[in-house]
């Protein structure tokens, strides 16, 4: 079936058809007829399986033609969309944006990290749907500046990182601050039974959809893991940007002191890269998300800040600098690449302290990683050659194996 044939606006076909949405994902197909009939749906897909517009086509669809109906212009909140980070906030309002730019509805992303007076005069002029962080959510509620008396759809997205971050009171606060009568629809990508008491907390006899596959880690994503040494990890990256120079590389690190680190080592050897990261402000992780998505900067050395639901175009690369420690979020890493149609590749540095998280890994995704074999002279040859130091040591050495060998091998000709 098309997105054509479905019982759907006008304005949001044409703009879907710009889009070049042509047929619906199995998220997509599963959920918009149940949301369309007003039902609570729970919602368990794994990343990059086009979660947001199941629900961003059908919320549009119906406040449209509710808006058409008042035969008014004025704009009245009626959809709340709570999310966990301010990139998925951004994320999602201009998902809302691009699918609804040919209706009159008005979106707003709400998130910390900015100044709140652009966000409240937009408030204050009226809006229909607002994405937001629960921090600055209530931080204007208590202002008086958001009444969700006339929200009639709660979406809970990415609702299993919300309980991860602790936002769990949040949810059920903003629950009894909406009207008795609304609609609720839950998007997880996992689901557990700390997920699944929240979740009938909150929805009333709702539709489940489960779009899983046997293999968390999508089928368009080859992945590798190489065993490194913690401190020569820096010189495999280098070898692998540099054989690579055309493609777009997502770097995972383990914290914000890392990425930092990492950058600099990329920066010694000439190498143009960017970090994101907690520590930054909220403007500077506006900026280098631009930055990479564009491919002005072909590197990106991040924390699990953009680990969950982050949607960054044409990721070739995504690089495990350091394992996860939580074995799900290797999943939602290696998700960064591979999306849609598209294929990618995941690469994990493993050092020897890291064997323990490999082996939860493994045993999380119900398979090995495949184990990309380093010879030891492949091994030191890549110290050797990086343009940072100490390779002069390093190519001594390499010297040294290289006539150890040759005498070996002439003796056993002997």
């Amino acid at each position: 079936m098309k997105f054509e044939q479905y019982n759907i606006s006008p304005d949001i076909k044409e703009s879907l058809e710009e889009l070049g949405f042509k047929r619906p994902t199995d998220i997509q197909y599963k959920a918009i007829p149940s949301i369309l009939k007003g039902e609570d749906v729970l919602a368990i897909a794994q990343t990059g399986t086009g979660k947001t517009a199941a629900f961003a086509i059908p919320i549009l669809h119906m406040l449209q033609r509710k808006q058409l109906q008042r035969k008014s212009s004025r704009h009245t909140l009626r959809c709340l969309v709570m999310v966990p980070t301010r990139e998925l906030a951004i994320q999602i309002a201009g998902v809302f944006e691009q699918i609804g730019q040919f209706t009159d509805l008005c979106i707003l992303g709400l998130f910390g990290g900015v100044d709140q007076d652009e966000q409240i005069n937009q408030l204050k002029r009226g809006v229909d749907i607002i994405i937001a962080t629960p921090g600055r959510m209530f931080d204007l509620i208590h202002q008086e500046f958001i009444d969700l008396s006339t929200v009639r759809i709660l979406v809970l997205d990415e609702a299993d990182h919300m309980l991860d971050l602790g936002f769990n009171k949040d949810i059920r606060d903003v629950k009894r601050l909406l009207p008795k009568e609304h609609q609720t629809l839950f998007f997880s990508a996992t689901i557990d039974e700390k997920i699944k008491d929240l979740a009938y907390a909150l929805v009333r006899n709702p539709i489940r959809i489960q779009v899983s596959p046997q293999d968390p880690v999508s089928k368009n994503v080859s992945h590798a893991v190489a065993f490194v040494e913690m401190d020569d990890k820096r010189f495999f990256l280098e070898r692998l940007v540099k054989e690579s120079p055309d493609k777009k590389i997502l770097v995972f690190v383990r914290t914000k002191v890392r990425a930092e680190r990492v950058l600099l080592a990329m920066q010694r050897v000439g190498i143009p890269a960017i970090t994101m990261h907690g520590g930054k402000e909220q403007d500077d992780r506006l900026q280098v998300m631009d930055q990479f998505k564009e491919g002005t900067v072909k590197m990106l050395i991040t924390t699990d800040v953009n680990a969950r639901g982050i949607d960054i175009p044409n990721v070739d690369y995504v690089v495990n600098y350091d394992l996860p420690d939580l074995p799900e979020n290797y999943v939602h890493r290696v998700g960064r690449t591979g999306r849609g149609v598209q294929k990618g590749q995941a690469v994990s540095f493993c050092s020897t302290e890291e064997k323990p998280i490999l082996e939860r890994i493994q045993e999380y995704i119900g398979k090995e990683v495949h184990e990309m074999t380093i010879r030891k002279d492949d091994y030191r040859e890549t110290l050797a050659f990086s343009a940072d130091v100490p390779n002069d040591n390093w190519r001594q050495l390499l010297e040294e194996d290289k006539k150890t060998t040759a005498k070996v091998r002439k003796k056993k000709k002997k």
